[in-house]
Formats: structure tokens, C-alpha cells, sequence
């Protein structure tokens, strides 16, 4: 007679913390006018990079970057639609995603925001917990 073999779950805690802040944003224009239109108000030079592109899938989403910039925050503006699809599926409502590295400083997350309610080429931007967010697509952010 065989012995039944008991079966030990594990649960895995993710306790990952993220040394970026994610900042969403709701606009109508193209990515590169967008840009621009940040390049002006914020002070930055993004310019168009490689795109995003996620394993097993061919879609891919455009991303601009000031990474080669001397300056200490890192900015990179993501697009999270591509044709029909998704970067991140919890977060369907927001066309772009403005990710703020910064090694070395301090960002000031309210005046950033309030900059960016200024412009006319954004409709909305919304601060977003990138803790609370469960989506497997948001590991691909820092590529």
C-alpha cells in the first residue's frame, strides 16, 4: 500500500521596495509632444530610447529618458497603452507613466505634481503607490 505523501505550502512574501516614485498621467497627445512639453516645464531633456518591450509578447510601448543627464533624478516617461494593450492592466484609466529615480536626492513629489497639473497637454495625474500595485508587468519598469 503506498504511503500518501503530505504537501507543505510555503507563502512567499514579497517584500520588495521600489526606489522609485511612479506619478500617472492622463493625456490625449503623442508621446513625443508630451515630452516636450515636460522637457519645458520641468527642466529636463527626455529624449526617445529604446521601447519598452515585454517577454512573450510582441507589443511595445514607448519610453523616453534623460538617463545620460548629469543631474541626480531620473526621469522616464512610459507609455502604458500599446494598440489594444495594457503595461499595466490595474491602471487602464492612465495613458502615461512618469517614473522619478533618484540615487543620490530627495524629490519634492507635491510641487512635481502641481507642475504638472499645470499643463495644458495633461487632463489628470495621479500619485500612484507602486506597493499597493499587483501587477507582474510593474517589474519591467526598471529595464
Amino acid at each position: 500500500m503506498k504511503k500518501i505523501q503530505k504537501v507543505t505550502r510555503l507563502r512567499l512574501h514579497n517584500d520588495e521596495s521600489h526606489d522609485y516614485i511612479l506619478i500617472g498621467l492622463v493625456s490625449a497627445e503623442p508621446d513625443y509632444k508630451l515630452s516636450l512639453s515636460l522637457n519645458k516645464r520641468l527642466g529636463i531633456s527626455l529624449k526617445n530610447i529604446s521601447p519598452l518591450k515585454i517577454p512573450g509578447i510582441e507589443i511595445v510601448f514607448s519610453r523616453f529618458s534623460n538617463a545620460n543627464d548629469t543631474r541626480n533624478n531620473i526621469f522616464n516617461l512610459i507609455s502604458n497603452r500599446a494598440d489594444k494593450a495594457y503595461l499595466l492592466n490595474k491602471l487602464k484609466n492612465i495613458d502615461y507613466l512618469l517614473q522619478i529615480s533618484n540615487p543620490e536626492s530627495e524629490v519634492d513629489l507635491n510641487s512635481i505634481t502641481l507642475t504638472l497639473r499645470e499643463l495644458e497637454t495633461i487632463n489628470a495625474v495621479f500619485n500612484i503607490d507602486v506597493n499597493t500595485i499587483k501587477d507582474k508587468n510593474l517589474n519591467y519598469l526598471t529595464q
